[in-house]
Order: structure tokens, then C-alpha cells, then sequence
């Protein structure tokens, strides 16, 4: 999950996927958090431009999807009919779906940070059983009849404009909200602050509707359940069209939704990260749930589905290799750090070689981050451009989500190492000298 260090990490949720395993803490494998009274805050143009142009930047790679012989529906002749009431009400509906999932009597309640009043939040994690039932709705409706799998696919970007809209209605109350909550509950952005960086960054920490814990309720529920729909959308979409999903495509959903049910199955994970212990909810992060990460998440999905790509069993065989090699750094290398992390002392952890420091905390120093300094850093960006792969390399569009991931990840190592340096001094420098790769073993 992404951490505050500064103004770029701020809500990174926009530009990618949820992680549990990007705080300093975790990724130096003992606890780097601080109690940051000022949180870091944008510059006003990249708030200005990132809130007004994210939408059609993400409309227009929708658009490089279809087929040259198709017009573009962005700048062409369609333009005009951008906006759809139906779209919304599908949008809607799965909010209050969403919503009304949310309260099901399945999973369990975990406690997250405690408040300003000592008392710690209750979350509902239950989020596999909403997945699950969501699932079983989706299907039950195109099994009857009722829905067509084209219906994300055949409005697609007038569902965008409605996320936008309602993604800009939920902000404003959030925001209206904010006006009457005491200080201690408000993030502080210090003398920097300013009304587009607080709707934008947004006020409050931890906003919530009733039961509901609205940063969880989006992150979650909205932005990751809500890609697998639209990935299973687009694959009902396919099976319409042609009886058969093409295994590319298949591929590509079925990489898709192991990721999204393994963030699902470890939800709990998350809730001491940054994001949601200090970060606020703005207009940036609630749009990056509804419109950027379903959308541009899933785009080698709506590339495959409108532009077809024949996959051989000797190009098949690697891909899945490459994919299961990298969730399986992911998994287990998280895994091992957050197992460390809980027990150090655990007889398992036994054999691993690690490196004390002046905090009184272990570095540590082998298995897989003896491997690598961020070896689940790595899983990721293979599995990524894994799911990528089935595309060809007729068009660079497709690949957008593994450049992207590989950016913003060696971005946020490079941040978080510096932090960890300056938590751990020359404990840090003897771990970089004994793994002295980043990312890429013996490479960089």
C-alpha cells in the first residue's frame, strides 16, 4: 500500500494497483513509520492536471484499443453521445451493491489504528464473500438473460464519464462532510494547504458512512472488485461473441483475477499501511478506485477482446511459467517479510541471516531479500507484464500497465530505501552491501 513520502506516492491508488507490501516498515522489515504532523502536498498544476485530464487520458487508450479501421469514439462523430444515464445507473448499482455487501454476516472484524479518542477502528473484512456473491449475481443475470456481457464493453466510455461523475458527487460530500469534523480527525497539510489540495488529497482520514469505512469501502470493494467485473465483463462479452473465449484473452483475465483474489484473501494485510492510517480520502484517490484502476487495469483484457491475438501452445506454456514464477516472488517473498515482521524470533526464520540495528530491530539480510532488496517489488512487475504478453507486440497500449508498474515501483524503492537509510544508518549500508541489487539481480 502506498506510503506518504512525499508528494508523488500521495493517493497513488490513481495510478495503480492496491499493494500490502510497499511501507517502509515492511520493506525494511522492521518499522520505519513516523508520525508526520504535515503531510506532503502536490503542486497545484499537477493537482489541476491530474483531476481534469485523468479521464480522457484513460477515454483515449480505451479508444487505441479498437481496430484502426473503427473510428474513434473519443474525437470522432460519437463524441456526442459521451454521456449515458443508463451507464450511471449501472455505476450506482454496483456501488449500492457494494454497499449493501459490505454488511453481509461473513469474515470477520479487524481492529486497524487507533484514533484520536484511543479506540481503535473496526473493519469488515469480508471482502472475498462480497467478491464471491458478486460473482454469483454477475453470472446468474447472463445466465437468464437479463444482461449482456457487451455491457460494460458496448458503453464503456460513458460508463468512464459516469464513474467521473460520480466519483465528483461522492468528493463533494466528502468534502461538505470534512467542514464540520474536529481538527484531530482532519489531515494537515500545513501552510501548504489550500481548497483544490484538500478536495483533491482530501480532509478527512478516516471517513465513514454508518458501518462503512468509506477509504476501505473504495479502495476495496470499488476499485478491485470492480476490476475483476470489468474483466469478467469483457471475457462474457467474448463467450457472446465467438461460444468460445480466445485463450489470450482467457489468460489474461484468469492472471487477473489470481492477483485481485489474492489481495482479497489477504485483506487484513493492509490496514496498518500509511494509506490507511494516515493518508486522507480526496477526489483523486475515490476516481483513481472507480475509473483508473478497473479501467486501466484491465486494458490488455479490452485489447484482446477488440483487437483478437492468436496464442500457440509454445507461446502459452512460457507465458503461464512466466506468471507463476512471478507470483510466486510475490507471494512468498511478502510472505516471509511478513511473517519476519510479526515473529522474528520464530524458529522458522531461524536460518536466515540478518543484520541488527540501532533501534533494536533486525534487518533481514537473506532468503528472498537476500535475493533482492525488493524481491515482492519484482514478483510484481514479472506477473504484470506476464498478463501483458498474450497481447503481441503489434501495439505498445497493451503494455501500459507493466511500464507503468516497473516506473512506479522502482520509483517508490528508491524512496523507501532512502527512508529506511535515514531510520537505520549503517545497518541499512552493510544490508545494500551484501544485496546490492534493487530489483533485478545482477542487473540493477
Amino acid at each position: 500500500m502506498e506510503q506518504q513520502l512525499n508528494s508523488s506516492q500521495m493517493n497513488e491508488t490513481v495510478v495503480h494497483r492496491k499493494r500490502k507490501d510497499d511501507s517502509p516498515e515492511e520493506v525494511g522489515n522492521g518499522n520505519t513509520s513516523s508520525d508526520r504532523k504535515v503531510h506532503c502536498v502536490w503542486s497545484n498544476i499537477h493537482v489541476a492536471l491530474v483531476c481534469l485530464l485523468l479521464s480522457g487520458f484513460v477515454m483515449w487508450l480505451l479508444d487505441k484499443c479498437l481496430p484502426p479501421s473503427e473510428p474513434w469514439r473519443l474525437f470522432g462523430s460519437e463524441a456526442e453521445g459521451l454521456w449515458d444515464w443508463g451507464a450511471l445507473g449501472i455505476v450506482v448499482a454496483f456501488t449500492a451493491l457494494q454497499g449493501a455487501l459490505y454488511h453481509i454476516p461473513f469474515g470477520k472484524v479487524a481492529e486497524g489504528k487507533a484514533v484520536h479518542n484511543g479506540k481503535p477502528l473496526q473493519y469488515n473484512i469480508n471482502s472475498l464473500h462480497a467478491f464471491v456473491v458478486t460473482l454469483v449475481i454477475l453470472g446468474g443475470l447472463w445466465c437468464a438473460g437479463v444482461i449482456q456481457g457487451s455491457l460494460v464493453s458496448s458503453r464503456i466510455l460513458q460508463i468512464v464519464n459516469a464513474c467521473t461523475a460520480l466519483s465528483l458527487v461522492i468528493s463533494v460530500g466528502l468534502h461538505l462532510r470534512s467542514l464540520c469534523i474536529p481538527p484531530e480527525e482532519l489531515v494537515d497539510y500545513g501552510d501548504k494547504s489550500n481548497f483544490l489540495q484538500e478536495f483533491a488529497l482530501g480532509r478527512e482520514a478516516n471517513p465513514r458512512l454508518g458501518q462503512i469505512d468509506l477509504k476501505q469501502f473504495a479502495m476495496v470493494r470499488i476499485g478491485f472488485i470492480g476490476w475483476a467485473v470489468v474483466d469478467l465483463s469483457y471475457l462474457l462479452a467474448d463467450i457472446e461473441r465467438k461460444e468460445m473465449p480466445s485463450l489470450s484473452l482467457l489468460l489474461v483475465v484468469t492472471f487477473q483475477l489470481i492477483y485481485i483474489l489474492d489481495f482479497l484473501i489477504d485483506e487484513v494485510s493492509v490496514l496498518p499501511t500509511k494509506e490507511y492510517t494516515e493518508d486522507g480520502i480526496g477526489f483523486i484517490m475515490i476516481h483513481g478506485e472507480y475509473m483508473w484502476i478497473p479501467f486501466f487495469n484491465s486494458l490488455p483484457a479490452y485489447y484482446l477482446l477488440n483487437q483478437p491475438s492468436s496464442l500457440s501452445l509454445h507461446a502459452t506454456v512460457p507465458t503461464c511459467l512466466l506468471f507463476g514464477f512471478g507470483f510466486l516472488v510475490y507471494y512468498l517473498s511478502n510472505d516471509q517479510k511478513d511473517g519476519f515482521k510479526r515473529s522474528p524470533d520464530d524458529h522458522a526464520y531461524a536460518h536466515l541471516k540478518t543484520i541488527p540495528t540501532p533501534t533494536g530491530q533486525k534487518l533481514l539480510a537473506s532468503g528472498w531479500f537476500g535475493w533482492v532488496r525488493h524481491p515482492n517489488y519484482l514478483g510484481d512487475i514479472v506477473l504484470t507484464l506476464a498478463w501483458c504478453l498474450p497481447c503481441g507486440f503489434s501495439s505498445l497500449v497493451p503494455y501500459l500497465p507493466a511500464l507503468h508498474c516497473f516506473s512506479l515501483l522502482r520509483r517508490r524503492a528508491a524512496e523507501i530505501e532512502e527512508e529506511c537509510h535515514l531510520k537505520y544508518g549503517g545497518a541499512w549500508e552493510e544490508y545494500c552491501r551484501r544485496v546490492p541489487h534493487k530489483l533485478i539481480p545482477h542487473v540493477y
